[in-house]
């Protein structure tokens, strides 16, 4: 099973670096993706997670989105 070659962790929430390969006409090429994951117990106790992955182009992308949605929260008091 793969590994990634970083991770980071806070609280319930971890995010991942990993190494992908895609086979090309002209070769193999090595790109990474990111993963997301938050983990958490549901009422009958049982673990749940939910997962995302993204690539390169997303990340900006989704802290955008991320800074804007916690601009709204904090203005929204």
């Amino acid at each position: 099973m793969p590994k990634p070659i970083k991770t980071y962790k806070a609280g319930n929430l971890e995010g991942n670096i990993w190494i992908n390969e895609k086979d090309l006409d002209n070769g193999i090429v090595e790109f990474k993706t990111v993963s997301l994951r938050k983990t958490w117990r549901d009422n009958n106790n049982v673990l749940r997670e939910q997962r995302m992955s993204l690539r390169k182009t997303d990340v900006e992308k989704m802290l955008v989105i991320l800074r804007k949605l916690q601009e709204d929260l904090l203005l929204d008091q």
